[in-house]
């Protein structure tokens, strides 16, 4: 959980990140980000949010010698540390330090990032996310989303008890105000995106998916 509501501090967190995040689920989420890559080797220009210490985007850049970043993040030092580790490709990298709630788009992107990211917004605030940035989306865009859910059966108490100690320790830790997981699907779909491919892991606790814009209609110039 990467990024912001109310303006929560993962300053303090940035640094020792990754251990904490192995420390609890090992390279679960690592592989849940990296899960999709072989997909984005064709995509020209990005916009990722959220990325946090930059493991994912360094490694799009690396597999990927023809993108372009854009990369938004709240936390100063997060972005300090993803520029860091991103510096043999700085070239293809632009970085924001804003609230991806304000920052304007620069498109049109082929491609939108947000890992483990959306769940840190309230619902309102991601379909008010949603509507910014789907008008700065080229036409075959994709939009990857790696993210907890609570699953139905045997591992829906699990994940609940699970999901609700994380949302603790970062309202703990940073001051984030988001209590529970927000619904993606719905607003993406109603803004004309589809899911076309996804992968769950961790008995379903962790889902990263695959979702792309349908082709805009041509303007035709009247006979």
């Amino acid at each position: 959980m990467t990024s912001m509501t109310s303006d929560p501090n993962f300053n303090p967190i940035a640094r020792p990140y990754r251990w904490l995040e192995y420390l609890t689920l090992g390279r679960a989420l690592e592989r849940c980000r990296l899960h999709f890559l072989p997909a984005l080797l064709n995509r020209k220009k990005a916009l990722v949010m959220g990325d946090g210490d930059g493991r994912f985007l360094a490694a799009l850049l690396a597999s990927n010698p023809h993108i372009h970043v854009d990369a938004v993040d709240i936390s100063a030092t997060m972005l300090q540390l993803l520029s860091k580790r991103c510096e043999v490709n700085a070239a293809r990298l632009k970085t924001h330090h804003t609230s991806a709630l304000t920052f304007a788009p620069i498109g049109p992107y082929d491609l939108v990032v947000t890992h483990f990211f959306l769940d840190c917004l309230t619902q309102s605030d991601l379909e008010t996310l949603i509507a910014r940035i789907t008008p700065a989306l080229a036409p075959d865009a994709l939009w990857l989303v790696s993210d907890f859910r609570i699953p139905q059966g045997p591992m829906h108490l699990p994940a609940h008890i699970v999901v609700r100690s994380l949302y603790l320790a970062f309202r703990i830790i940073t001051g984030l105000r988001t209590v529970r997981l927000p619904d993606h699907a719905t607003p993406l779909t109603q803004t004309g995106l589809t899911r076309i491919a996804h992968h769950y892991s961790l008995a379903g606790l962790l889902t990263t998916e695959l979702w792309q814009c349908k082709p805009r209609p041509i303007a035709l110039a009247p006979p």
